[in-house]
Order: structure tokens, then sequence, then C-alpha cells
């Protein structure tokens, strides 16, 4: 009798929380690593591969749809694709306003439909949104529509969705992770059909390359006030993403899918209550 293949982990992007997730759910799975940097795609598949992890890897470019469905097709190769983390994206203090929608709107939105076709049954996805969705975006009811039922492809020529529309990059990236997270509300019902579930994670200020990047950012005195003022009163940590994900993965949340996971130390709750005040800052 022939073995059956072990289970499929896709994590797409290579960074911090995209290697913590790799490093606590991997174990016993065959892990596909992909990113657009192949340095960096190779150093983590390396490191991950040295403690013990079965570890393929595949560049690919999230902006490009064709390339994230021969993503998917390569992983369905490998295996039942059982789990997906989506964690590619970039901040304001990395890119433009147009780069931020094209990686973190429109790439997200290719991998959640092009997964949601491979996604095997008792599966689950996951992807990586941002507590900037719950305070520096709003979309009214008809836009909220739109981006329930746009295709992925179109997203980008909708009007309130062009890089125009946004006076800076951080809204653009708020406006980009609250998308994220109506878009996988979108895609509960066909994940379903599959007998998948998926969801997003909204994490807060997270000790990553992208955080130390956003530390260095005019936005340095807001983010070490969100630091300081929260409930936790400290910086997130990859683990702490990783650690979410790993639950969402599992059976014990198998009653949770098309829901976005707060990881944020408690900000969002302490910009509620006026507890924490940015204008301050």
């Amino acid at each position: 009798m022939s073995e059956e293949p072990p289970d499929v982990l896709v994590v797409v992007g290579a960074g911090g929380m995209g290697q913590a997730i790799a490093r606590r759910c991997g174990s016993g799975r065959q892990l596909l690593l992909a990113d657009i940097d192949r340095e960096l795609l190779d150093a983590a598949a390396a490191a991950l591969t040295a403690q013990g992890q079965s570890v393929a890897v595949e560049p690919v470019d999230v902006t490009s749809h064709e390339a994230v469905r021969r993503l998917a097709g390569c992983a369905a190769s490998l295996g039942p694709v059982r789990y997906l983390a989506h964690t590619a994206g970039l901040s304001q203090a990395q890119a433009s306003a147009e780069a931020i929608l094209k990686v973190d709107l429109s790439g997200a939105a290719f991998a959640i439909e092009e997964f949601g076709k491979v996604i095997a049954p008792g599966g689950a996805g996951l992807v990586i949104a941002s507590m900037a969705a719950r305070f520096l975006a709003r979309v009214d009811s008809k836009q909220r529509a739109q981006l329930l039922r746009t295709q992925a492809d179109d997203l980008a020529g909708l009007p309130f969705a062009r890089a125009g529309q946004f006076a800076n990059g951080a809204l653009a990236y708020g406006f980009a992770k609250l998308a994220v997270t109506i878009r996988v509300q979108a895609a509960c019902a066909a994940w379903a059909r599959r007998g998948a579930r998926i969801n997003s994670i909204s994490p807060g200020v997270i000790a990553t390359p992208m955080g130390a990047t956003e530390l260095e950012s005019d936005s340095a005195p807001m983010i070490r006030a969100m630091i300081g003022q929260s409930p936790a009163g400290r910086t997130g940590t990859p683990e702490d993403v990783a650690a979410a994900a790993e639950f969402l993965f599992s059976p014990q949340a198998s009653f949770i899918t098309g829901t976005d996971l707060l990881v944020d130390g408690g900000v969002t709750a302490a910009l509620a209550t006026g507890d924490l005040d940015l204008t301050a800052s």
C-alpha cells in the first residue's frame, strides 16, 4: 500500500510572522513556503529545515493572480492542502499606497480565491489583516457590498479602492486590511462548501522587521504610545500571532469561520474606552 502524503501547510510570506507560524504549525506536515524575496525565502527554508521541518519553496509575486494560481496548484501537487497562512504584506513605511493596495488587498484576495479551490476537507485558512483596519478605515454599506461581491481581479478598479483616494500610505494600509477582513467573510461560504474554514488575524504592534521599520518612521510616536498605554504594556511577538494561528487551525476552532481575531494587546479596546489617546502622540 502506498503511504498517504502528509497534510500541506502553505505559508505565503517568509517574514517574521510567517516563519513563526511555520515553526509552530509545520511539524509533521509538508510545509510550502512562498515569498517574492528569494534570498529571504531560502534563508527561512534553511532555518526551518535545520529545525526538522519538511520544506518546499516557491517564489511568488502575490500581485499576479496567475502566479498565485500556480502556487495553489503547486501546493495541491504536494498533498492535501489542509492549511493556508497568508502573511505577505507591505506597510506604509515600506511602500507607496499603490503598492500597498496591490499586495495587501489584491494579493490577499487572489490567495483567498485560489486556495479556496484546492483546500482539503477539514482544512483551514487564515489571512493576516491588522488592527489598523479598526481605526484607520471606514466603508459605507454600498462599498462593503462591493467589496463582498466584486471579483478579485476587479477590486483594484473600484473607484474607492484606487491609490489616489488615499491621502497617505497609512490610510491605504488601513483600508486594504479592512477589505481583507471583508473578503474573508465573503469567502466563508465557498470554503465551507469544501468542508473548510477561513478567518483573519489582526495583529497589533509586532516585533518583526516590518515593525522595526515602523518604529523608524514618522508614525513612531503613535506606535510607542500604543505599546506603552495598551493593557498588555508590551510589543507583541511573532509567536503571539503563531499561537493564534495554531488555535484557528485546530479542531478547537471548528465552529469559528468568517471572522477576525484581534491579537493587539488590547490597543483597540483602549482606544474604544478612551484609555489610549493617540491625538496626544
